[in-house]
């Protein structure tokens, strides 16, 4: 699929029947300009939760609001028009109830103008994917490692380890991260992200799933990779064993303020080119 025979906003439906064929570009947004920018080349740009951390500065994704998914959603829909908008439904808006769930999402719908939403869990949210699916909303699953979780699953560590060792002993059942990816893909997510898993239980999710699998430190079998924008361009300090930094655009802002602050003090800006003629009478 070239960009050029691309004339209308990719759909749920056109993310889905990218399995098995060509792979799924994504990148978090989180504002009109940074989806701007990723628009041309992105399938999927994904309002993510991680806006606490990389926007706000919180330490976890615990404390973003429904009210502040819906602002940055609204500024990355404005500033797309090719690349699916999926916002993330944030930490307390959907677990409650299936109804809970529903009024949060068809909000997030309503007052964005995006193509879906996302939301973390596996088996135990099956059921509310599959409510939402029914009522017209696409999901996009999120399996493995769950920032909103990560109290319980004891930091941000790589998942499936213990999935991976039973295998080794001889099991051949689905682990849980395997259970949890089937669930939410037979509820009718149309598609998934997988974070942190190691390598062999993100293939077999991969093999076994109908809908694409998307990867975030998963298996190069996924049928699509995401990061974070700020990740791969280099522009925060630390980032995760599985970022690959495409840039160092970090460094270059650090420097171009540094010169616009020497050229304020030393008082070569503004020079005569920056600032409007003199009019009669001596008045700017």
């Amino acid at each position: 699929m070239s960009q050029s025979t691309i004339t209308k906003r990719l759909t749920a439906p056109d993310v889905f029947d990218r399995k098995g064929n060509e792979r799924l570009v994504a990148l978090t947004a989180y504002h009109f300009h940074s989806a701007q920018a990723a628009d041309p080349y992105c399938d999927i740009l994904l309002v993510g939760d991680s806006l606490g951390n990389v926007v706000y500065g919180f330490s976890s994704t615990l404390p973003v609001t429904l009210e502040m998914m819906i602002q940055h959603g609204r500024a990355v829909v404005a500033g797309s028009s090719r690349s699916m908008v999926v916002v993330d439904m944030p930490f307390g808006t959907y677990e409650r109830s299936k109804e809970q769930a529903f009024d949060s999402a068809s909000r997030i719908m309503q007052e964005t103008g995006c193509g879906a939403v996302k939301m973390e869990g596996g088996r135990h949210m099956a059921d509310t994917i599959a409510f939402l699916t029914a009522r017209g909303i696409p999901v996009m699953g999120h399996v493995g490692l769950t920032p909103q979780s990560i109290h319980t699953l004891g930091g941000f560590r790589a998942q499936g380890r213990k999935e991976l060792e039973a295998r080794s002993n001889g099991a051949n059942a689905p682990g849980p991260i395997e259970q949890d990816a089937l669930a939410v893909e037979q509820a009718g997510a149309f598609a998934i992200v997988l974070e942190a898993v190691v390598e062999p239980i993100s293939r077999r999710i991969v093999q076994a799933s109908r809908a694409p699998v998307i990867g975030i430190g998963a298996s190069d079998a996924c049928d699509g990779q995401i990061l974070v924008l700020e990740d791969m361009l280099g522009m925060t300090p630390r980032t995760a064993k599985f970022v690959r930094r495409f840039g160092d655009i970090g460094s270059s802002i650090q420097q171009s303020i540094e010169a616009y602050a020497t050229a304020v003090r030393e008082g070569s800006f503004p020079s005569a080119e920056h600032v409007y003629g003199t009019a009669p009478g001596g008045k700017r």
